[in-house]
């Protein structure tokens, strides 16, 4: 007999929290969450996008034995900007069990329908700066920190339940070129620059991108407004995200690129590969975890990329290119020799051509399921192919 118990006291959001690092205690390619992000993300009076969210939290047991936990979310800017009445689940974990799994997502869609709701998608955050797809291919990839790991079991037990394919993400696999091709890319952005009136902000340290977190993130919210599910970040979020991506940040992996008009033309966000150091600290700054985490900032030859926004009326006039020369000449100085794009929507083509004068390969997809509570209405996915 399967228990869904709702969380409602630290204890259980102690267990909701820690129940992947069980079920995948042997896996070499999951990366934990950090712990105290988990905490704030979790915390209606830390986390400001509870000024627009509600949400739910839940977990199985199974003979007296936790097998399982998800989370229903209702995000009010997502509905009203998109006119779509969806909850979202996401924090999801369950073994290879279907009785568990139904009674998870059994709770969710009929806490939805409580709700006046027409249907359920995910896995997705609270905005789409958080974790959100499900991981479709790619299981035997290393995680990033930045992203979400899953059995490959999964999405048999969400396609059994009726939920179909809404969106999904790739992930790219970048080699860091040769001089030849550097060469080319240089050419092409000294070409922009001279063109278009681009300069690149010299940065040292990270306080000097503090004058630029109100563009940037104003940047994000112009450049990423039409893509899957996006809602616009608040100025609260704006403050937490600026302490969560610039206070350890290393200069040489942040470029920003101004226009002619001195303002914002674009800008990368690119952090050396946590996964390994808070893998082996299991998700826990402490002791020695946030030591590992330093060095890996200072030393690493792996790089993720985090965030990238071009201002849309210059993303023809070679932003990309001065950005990347920049970025590719840190990254040969600092001995990395790969990088990994945060994911991309399949459709994404505009972004996705950044790379094409990088040798390239797609290593992992995830997906959005949906699944509508009437059971009558199409799909996007669906109604795109009609």
């Amino acid at each position: 007999m399967i228990e869904i118990v709702k969380v409602e006291t630290k204890r259980q959001l102690k267990a909701f929290i820690n129940f992947p690092f069980t079920l995948y205690s042997d896996n070499p390619y999951w990366v934990p969450p950090l712990i105290s992000d988990e905490k704030f993300t979790l915390d209606e009076s830390k986390n400001p996008a509870f000024d627009y969210c509600e949400a739910e939290k839940w977990l199985a047991y199974k003979d007296g034995k936790l097998v399982g936990r998800i989370m229903g979310i209702v995000n009010h800017s997502f509905i009203e900007k998109w006119g779509k009445k969806y909850a979202r689940f996401g924090w999801v974990d369950f073994i290879d069990d279907y009785e568990v799994s139904k009674a998870l997502f059994d709770t969710v869609e009929n806490w939805a329908r409580e709700k006046g709701l027409e249907g359920v998608h995910g896995p997705l955050g609270f905005c789409d700066l958080d974790k959100e797809g499900m991981l479709v291919e790619g299981f035997e990839e290393m995680g990033t920190f930045i992203t979400i790991y899953n059995h490959p079991y999964y999405m048999k037990h969400v396609e059994a339940y009726g939920y179909v394919k809404d969106a999904e993400w790739i992930e790219i696999d970048i080699t860091i070129p040769d001089k030849e091709v550097l060469a080319k890319i240089s050419a092409l952005a000294e070409k922009a620059k001279e063109k278009y009136g681009l300069s690149v902000v010299p940065l040292k340290k990270s306080k000097d991108c503090i004058p630029y977190i109100p563009e940037i993130f104003d940047l994000i919210n112009k450049g990423y407004e039409h893509l899957y599910g996006v809602v616009p970040i608040t100025e609260k979020q704006i403050e937490t995200y600026a302490k969560q991506y610039f206070s350890y940040v290393n200069t040489d992996y942040i470029s920003i690129i101004k226009g002619p008009d001195g303002k914002l033309a674009g800008f990368g966000i690119i952090m050396p590969s946590l996964s390994h150091a808070i893998k082996k600290s299991k998700g826990r700054l402490l002791p020695f975890g946030f030591i590992r985490v330093l060095r890996a900032i200072k030393k690493n030859d792996t790089l993720d990329l985090y965030l990238v926004a071009i201002r849309p009326e210059l993303r023809s006039k070679g932003v990309p290119y001065v950005m990347l020369d920049e970025l590719t000449r840190n990254a040969i100085k600092n001995g990395v020799v790969r990088a990994i794009a945060s994911p991309e929507l399949e459709t994404n083509h505009a972004v996705q051509s950044m790379w094409r004068n990088y040798k390239t390969r797609i290593h992992r997809r995830r997906r959005c399921y949906l699944k509508l509570l009437n059971g009558n209405a199409a799909t996007e996915m669906e109604q795109k192919t009609e």
